[in-house]
């Protein structure tokens, strides 16, 4: 029974019906485990049954009633000057998660659906609904493989479909891809402690959360005078480029030490700046725990 070469599509749905990288990945372990046991190809397609046990388990695990969010979804933006305030349980957010991990080759399927503003206002559906429309607009099943898949009726699944549609928070416009150059500026502007570039680098209207705090800010003035008040904290930081959700992102390293992982997301400039406090996520991102070269040996 070939399983592997469903591992990223799988992941790729759980994490969108989870919002968490390291739930999507245990969630897909799980159901490899209950498909060697239950799989019978007189059932139909592996792919199918994939799915299906994948879906149950994603339900099992969304039955408590707290969902994940990001900063903005909680609290009002902070002005300049405001406490962090005590951090939140990594299971109060919507987690990043690595591009390659969600985002087959072969399966063209838009990178929308993995920003985190979109993940984030999934959480918002209840899980069926949530399941329905990840199903029928993201993965672009049709309303009868659905039914089968969730064992109702294509009338069931049209019509949970229109209320999870109508339920769905507005995201804003679809973002686009962050230019090369810009993020060549951003770098050599963040390892500088240079505020006057990073700030011309941003939109007038971005944002920047840093996880586990619910303090964010909005706004270019806002972010301009936080970074001139915090008497540069993260000088000396090397920035390490990956991607999370289909967006660059950039492992940081304080003293030579994992610190965050800072997600960027833009259009023309950068309209947001989500930095995880959490060096946790390196391994889960094949990241060094070091931003020290590697020692040199002979032979």
């Amino acid at each position: 029974m070939e399983l592997e070469g469903h591992r990223v599509e799988l992941t790729g749905y759980c994490y969108r019906m989870l919002g968490s990288g390291f739930e999507a990945e245990d969630a897909v372990q799980e159901t490899f485990v209950r498909a060697w046991r239950t799989y019978d190809p007189g059932r139909g397609p592996l792919r199918s049954w994939l799915f299906h046990l994948a879906t149950n388990i994603c339900l099992d695990m969304l039955r408590g009633p707290q969902r994940r969010a990001r900063a903005m979804d909680l609290v009002p933006a902070a002005i300049p000057g405001a406490d962090l305030g005590v951090p939140l349980p990594q299971d109060r957010w919507v987690y990043p998660v690595p591009d390659s991990r969600v985002d087959p080759a072969d399966v063209a399927v838009a990178k929308e659906t993995i920003r985190l503003a979109f993940v984030a206002a999934l959480q918002h559906l209840p899980p069926r609904q949530r399941a329905v429309l990840i199903l029928r607009d993201v993965l672009k099943w049709t309303a009868a493989e659905t039914a089968t898949l969730l064992s109702t009726t294509v009338t069931s699944i049209n019509s949970t479909l229109q209320r999870a549609r109508a339920r769905l928070p507005l995201i804003g416009s679809p973002a686009g891809e962050v230019d090369e150059d810009l993020l060549t500026r951003y770098v050599s502007a963040f390892e500088r402690y240079d505020v006057a570039t990073l700030v011309s680098l941003l939109h007038e209207d971005a944002t920047m959360s840093m996880p586990p705090f619910t303090w964010w800010l909005r706004g270019r003035e806002h972010i301009r005078a936080v970074l001139l008040a915090s008497d540069a904290p993260c000088a000396g930081s090397r920035l390490l480029p990956t991607r999370a959700n289909g967006s660059p992102a950039f492992a940081q390293y304080l003293h030579g030490e994992p610190f965050a992982l800072v997600v960027i997301e833009g259009d023309g400039l950068i309209t947001g700046v989500t930095t995880y406090l959490d060096p946790g996520l390196f391994p889960f991102f094949d990241l060094p725990m070091s931003s020290a070269p590697p020692l040199r040996t002979n032979g």
